[in-house]
């Protein structure tokens, strides 16, 4: 079936106002990277698509109150050059940045990527090891959501693009303490899906030399971007040395339990993780493998 309208608001209240007009026979479309790739195998059941491109809330990246706003219609690109972003979200900079090729990156958006709800989205990851919430509104509500809590299953998401509209995502602005990064392996730097993909934050201790708390967030690990837990336990309070690093590569393979695809054996996957694990903590922290105080 083919759409009969093609709606373009400027405002959150059009976008709103349309859905509940045409309760559940619209569907919302950003940049569409994603949306019309699978309309061409699997058409879309709707009337009207509404093009959220052109609301200027939706596009805005900022900082308020000690958090960092990101519009659900942000492009990869806006992420990628954003000065704020660089500095205060640079695990989300590098996973825009890892995201299809640079005309891909210029019109797809951080909202796609995440709603799209695929298990090793490079913007979802970085967001789940960000703690970050999804903002939401539908008709007559609005709610925040942790966006680990979003995922279903592999394309399956609590966002429903025929009702509901993400505004923004948001996150703790961090502190001096704080570092993040991200990790991505791949066949190829671009146009490739990875094999693995970590996003990391981490805060060390006031004095500067332990782990006070740390949050892993990987993929495709399992059918929802998936949390390390078992190894963020094991690395809270460590002082990272070359031999805590290794425990912790070799905690995180045995937690993780990726499928055989055709990108790579499972056995492969979760030996790359903990390269992946290790080389994040390192880069994060500067590190270079060797404890920071012995250099």
């Amino acid at each position: 079936m083919t759409w009969e309208n093609y709606f373009m608001p400027s405002t959150t209240g059009e976008v709103l106002a349309l859905l509940e007009q045409h309760q559940g026979q619209a569907r919302l479309v950003a940049g569409g990277t994603d949306l019309m790739v699978q309309h061409r195998w699997d058409p879309l059941e709707v009337k009207s698509l509404i093009d959220i491109g052109r609301v200027p809330a939706l596009k805005e990246i900022r900082e308020d109150h000690g958090r960092i706003y990101v519009g659900a219609a942000v492009t990869h690109s806006q992420l990628v050059d954003s000065a704020l972003i660089q500095g205060k979200g640079r695990v989300l900079a590098e996973a825009a940045r890892s995201v299809g090729s640079p005309q891909v990156r210029n019109v797809g958006t951080v909202g796609g990527n995440v709603v799209n709800a695929q298990p090793a989205a490079d913007t979802a990851i970085a967001l789940v090891a960000l703690d970050a919430l999804v903002h939401v509104s539908s008709p007559g509500k609005e709610r925040e959501i942790p966006v680990a809590e979003i995922f279903l299953g592999p394309g399956k998401s609590s966002i429903d693009p025929a009702k509901d509209l993400v505004t923004a995502f948001s996150f703790s602005a961090p502190d001096s303490r704080e570092r993040t990064y991200f990790v991505r392996f791949a066949r190829r730097e671009a146009l490739a899906l990875p094999l693995v993909n970590l996003g990391l934050w981490l805060q060390l201790e006031e004095d500067g030399h332990a782990l006070k708390d740390i949050r892993i967030a990987v993929g495709p690990m399992a059918v929802v971007p998936y949390r390390a837990r078992k190894t963020e336990a094991s690395l809270k309070g460590a002082v990272l040395n070359e031999e805590i690093l290794k425990k912790a590569g070799h905690s995180i393979s045995e937690e993780v339990t990726p499928r055989d695809s055709f990108r790579g054996s499972a056995a492969f996957k979760k030996r790359l993780i903990g390269v992946a694990l290790k080389r994040g903590i390192e880069r994060a922290l500067d590190l270079k493998g060797v404890d920071r105080h012995e250099r």
